[in-house]
């Protein structure tokens, strides 16, 4: 049977996400991601996330073979809220859910455009494909 060639996007729900950890969900995208899958995360990443996914992946990747990730997010649903409503927001430890995150190898995966309701990506083909 002949193998297909192409790239694999893999849609990842809210209840396989809420099911690891911090550094369970890391490491599944870094593994992932290095295969040259990309990944639409249902929940996204929290800005912590975000920064513990770029810092692990510096220090895990091979820097002669992989080129890094590509990470696009929406933005907090808040940004046109008042500065009150924030900072009452974080004083009670009212965290907003992060929204969809489009995760994929640098070299595979380029925004197109985004806004806070859209995120258009476009798909690389022929270079590094899996």
């Amino acid at each position: 049977m002949k193998k297909e060639r192409g790239i694999s996007v893999t849609l990842i729900s809210r209840k396989k996400l809420e099911s690891f950890s911090t550094d369970e969900k890391i490491d599944y995208i870094i593994k992932e991601v290095s295969k040259g899958k990309i990944l639409v995360l249902e929940n996204g990443l929290t800005p912590v996330e975000q920064s513990a996914l770029i810092q692990q992946t510096m220090a895990k990747i091979d820097h002669d073979t992989f080129i890094g990730i590509e990470m696009e997010g929406y933005a907090d649903i808040e940004n046109n809220d008042n500065v009150l409503r924030k900072i009452l927001n974080k004083m009670f430890g009212i965290i907003k859910k992060p929204r969809m995150t489009v995760i994929g190898p640098a070299n595979l995966l380029k925004t197109v455009y985004k806004d806070n309701n859209v995120i258009q990506t476009m798909i690389i083909t022929g270079r590094g494909a899996k």
